[in-house]
């Protein structure tokens, strides 16, 4: 069962994918060929929840081409329905059916899904216990006052104060229980379920940006809903530039930078949203005060690793900004932008 892409407007967009989206007079002139501006797009649809696209700079023919876009979107479907929260699909053991065991003891599992829960696990350690992929129920109750609101703005209402406290009593990360001997994962806890949505997808576009490097593909973008990775530079040496959409108008840019063999993720309360007595609610939940974060803006993070910065741009979106700097030095990650509710940019560079 495949789900249906939601089209969003990404955070992070390439600043230069309209000027390249055409061939110049002088490429026609060559057939195409010049690898400085040749460019190869492809955009699919029906995984996370969203749009992805992979672009090629490289010059390489269309076939290879081809065959590059067919097995990312392969992996991308992949990684898709082991991580999926809400469906479960025939021969795959993923988070939704793992969540449908909560209780009921360990469930074989895939190397895939051990290593990318150990990953997840560790991400906890790194940031704090901000990144929790443990709350789920108290994300769920989140998650349906949101689809209500958005469906029936005039009764939308937040989650019953009361039930969340609850909630928050079954998100223990170490009621993840993993034995990689046996190769089961376990949910201890009867109550409690995982919810991947803080790292499933920047996780993902570094397994893909993974299988192109070692392929020595370079010269390629990837970009699953605004999580963008690009692989190596173009060929002439430089970088992609991209920049930080400001949030408050989703049209200019409140920052501008390069990107060299890295990934550049954002994280922000201005997309995912609904309204309650005129006040917008955004679906990052800080863990302390299981409301909606109330930091920033926005806050995007620019490192190597995709999955490091979706993970982080979260984390980081949910405590103020000198612990922030402290878990990202920390991290070895020196590139951060904030973005302030009052419109100022901050940045860690």
């Amino acid at each position: 069962m495949k789900k249906t892409g939601i089209l969003r407007i990404g955070a992070l967009l390439l600043a230069l994918i309209v000027t390249l989206s055409a061939v110049s007079c002088a490429d026609k002139e060559n057939g195409g060929q010049n690898a400085q501006t040749k460019r190869n797009d492809h955009t699919y649809y029906g995984y996370f929840d969203t749009v992805a696209s992979i672009y090629d700079y490289s010059g390489k023919s269309d076939a290879e081409f081809r065959y590059v876009c067919e097995t990312l979107m392969e992996l991308t479907e992949k990684y898709h329905e082991l991580f999926d929260i809400y469906h479960e699909y025939d021969g795959v053991t993923n988070v939704a059916y793992l969540n449908s065991m909560a209780g009921k003891g360990a469930v074989s599992v895939s190397e895939d899904l051990i290593e990318f829960l150990e990953y997840s696990k560790d991400m906890y350690e790194k940031t704090d216990g901000y990144v929790n992929i443990a709350m789920g129920a108290v994300l769920s109750l989140w998650h349906d006052s949101r689809s209500a609101g958005i469906a029936n703005p005039e009764t939308a209402s937040l989650p019953d104060e009361q039930k969340l406290l609850e909630a928050a009593e079954h998100c223990n990360i170490d009621d993840l229980i993993i034995d990689r001997e046996k190769m089961t994962v376990e949910l201890r806890d009867p109550k409690m379920s995982l919810d991947v949505g803080a790292i499933a997808k920047g996780y993902t576009v570094e397994r893909l940006a993974k299988w192109l490097l070692e392929r020595e593909y370079f010269g390629f973008v990837i970009d699953i809903g605004g999580n963008l990775r690009v692989i190596g530079t173009k060929p002439d040496g430089s970088g992609w530039k991209t920049g930080v959409k400001n949030p408050f108008t989703l049209v200019d840019y409140v920052h501008v930078f390069e990107l060299n063999n890295e990934s550049a993720v954002t994280s922000g309360g201005y997309e995912r949203y609904y309204v309650v007595d005129g006040k917008r609610y955004h679906h990052i939940i800080d863990k302390d005060t299981l409301m909606p974060s109330v930091h920033f803006a926005s806050v995007s993070i620019v490192c190597e690793d995709s999955g490091l910065a979706d993970a982080l741009s979260t984390a980081l979106f949910c405590m103020d900004i000198d612990a922030g700097m402290r878990i990202a030095s920390a991290l070895g990650v020196n590139n951060v932008i904030w973005v302030m509710n009052d419109g100022t940019v901050k940045t860690l560079k």
